[in-house]
């Protein structure tokens, strides 16, 4: 549970809950409440209209942010001879095949992000019930199954945000620190909205974007105005 100092607590209450905010009201607004004493990470979460039971509603994708995170992902790759040595120099903190299984089977989970080239798949297969629920199942959707590994290892390394709805029609993703500044902060949150927009899928009825809010790790969520979050 977090704890608030008197000085959050007074800021909180004097926030409306209910203010819908434009990006650059809100981005402002929660920089002046992020008032911990470390870089605080900044969260953008979505209320989707849709229902990821049917496949026709599966809301997925990734998004180079144009600022980054302000995080540095450790990246594992599943790639032999060449391929894994256009990994190594592209950045990957791990890169291995039979042996990296091996490890993960074995309890190894020190990384963020894993990519591996087509032909490793049937191996990295065997590691679905390890990666699937933590979400870093490969996947050629993302871009994390590709033989241009390099590219691959330097697009997360540089910012490229995964995102996949959850069963509630919820999407949410790390967007920034508090220590960005305004406007690379706002350009972050309008690439992410952005990105979630454009991978509508068929099967979505009616209003798809139904709620946007942002918050940094100690802050409250601030909701985001979805025409203005649309607008150019």
């Amino acid at each position: 549970m977090a704890k608030f100092t008197k000085k959050m607590a007074a800021r909180r209450e004097a926030l409306d809950f209910e203010k819908v905010y434009t990006v650059a009201d809100a981005v402002s607004t929660l920089k002046e409440h992020a008032s911990a004493k470390f870089d605080e990470s900044v969260e953008i979460s979505m209320n989707l209209g849709v229902d990821p039971r049917h496949a026709d509603q599966m809301v997925r994708g990734v998004v180079n942010l144009p600022n980054g995170t302000g995080k540095t992902l450790r990246v594992a790759v599943f790639a032999k001879d060449a391929k894994a040595d256009e990994a190594r120099a592209a950045g990957a903190d791990i890169v291995g095949a039979e042996d990296l299984v091996e490890e993960i089977q074995n309890g190894k989970s020190d990384f963020d992000r894993v990519i591996a080239t087509p032909d490793m798949m049937p191996l990295v297969g065997r590691l679905g019930k390890v990666l699937g629920p933590r979400g870093l199942m490969p996947n050629p959707k993302v871009g994390t199954v590709t033989p241009n590994v390099a590219q691959a290892v330097k697009d997360a390394k540089g910012g490229a945000v995964q995102f996949r709805v959850e069963k509630a029609g919820i999407v949410h993703a790390g967007i920034g620190k508090a220590s960005f500044d305004n406007d690379k902060l706002a350009q972050n949150v309008r690439a992410f909205i952005d990105a979630v927009n454009k991978a509508k899928p068929s099967g979505a009825k009616g209003i798809y974007i139904k709620k946007i809010a942002i918050s940094s790790t100690m802050g409250p969520g601030l909701k985001i105005d979805t025409s203005d979050a649309l607008s150019a």
